[in-house]
């Protein structure tokens, strides 16, 4: 059968190089009782790895022209589950039995939104371990005032910590991107809760939507609290009323969420 094209309006690129799966699995941290959630199967080189190892694969793939390929590949897996759609539209969470991991080759132009919405859109899920460009990697755990330190940044850090990172070469992807990749893992912090992350996602998300702005002008750009007050809730948590947004910490958009309440 000849494989379909990849399609650039789709930010598809192929994993073709199978040298990699093994890096994938040992960060991953793949387990017999896994449900991993795939976004982006490809032609399933990634998808028939993760069925050797884990319970269940739930693999979301928004291009129909690849389901012949897709089924044909995994046909010999039966702990496979092909969800044809747009896994930022799809309800994930009501995917049976629920993923714990979401481990996934992401197309470039879903990466950040998904894991972002995935952090509190996907409560079963414990653990991450993604392929995304090297810019996206480098920006989850970015250090305050840096130029990578943004809203995900922060949402990533508030739910995750860190626990793997592996640069993957252009070659390993057909056709090869124009930009550098890496893989990255993180796993979900004891003692985080939903509510919380879901309550600073506002507010973050007003304090970076105007990066040039200082802190309390983006808040009241954005429309979610007036500058003199959001000056005063700076004030508040022992920061500048001139702050910007990139030199404070997770932590801290949690206690100037608290303050702005």
């Amino acid at each position: 059968m000849s494989l379909p094209p990849a399609k650039k309006e789709l930010g598809q690129h192929f994993l073709v190089d199978e040298n990699l799966l093994g890096v994938i699995g040992r960060l991953a941290e793949l387990g017999p009782e896994d449900v991993v959630l795939e976004v982006g199967p490809g032609l399933g080189v990634l998808t028939a790895y993760l069925a050797e190892w884990v319970a269940q694969v739930h693999a979301v793939e928004l291009d129909r022209s690849l389901e012949a390929a897709l089924a044909e590949r995994l046909a010999p897996n039966a702990n496979v589950e092909l969800h044809f759609g747009d896994a930022l539209r799809l309800d994930l969470a009501s995917l049976d039995p629920a993923p714990t991991k979401l481990v996934a080759n992401l197309p470039y132009n879903i990466a950040t939104p998904l894991v972002v919405e995935s952090l509190d859109g996907l409560p079963s899920v414990g653990f991450w371990c993604v392929m995304v460009q090297r810019e996206v990697a480098d920006r989850f755990f970015a250090e305050p005032s840096t130029k990578a330190y943004g809203a995900v940044s922060v949402l990533v850090q508030l739910a995750a910590e860190r626990t793997g990172f592996y640069p993957v070469s252009r070659t390993v992807f057909r056709p090869r991107p124009n930009v550098d990749s890496a893989l990255v893992a993180f796993r979900r912090r004891d003692g985080y809760r939903l509510e919380d992350l879901a309550r600073v996602k506002q507010v973050v998300s007003a304090a970076f939507a105007h990066r040039r702005k200082r802190l309390a002008n983006s808040l009241e750009l954005s429309g979610l609290a007036p500058r003199e007050r959001a000056a005063a809730a700076l004030e508040a948590i022992g920061r500048e009323p001139g702050a910007r947004a990139e030199e404070l910490s997770p932590p801290e958009f949690v206690t100037l969420a608290d303050a702005l309440r």
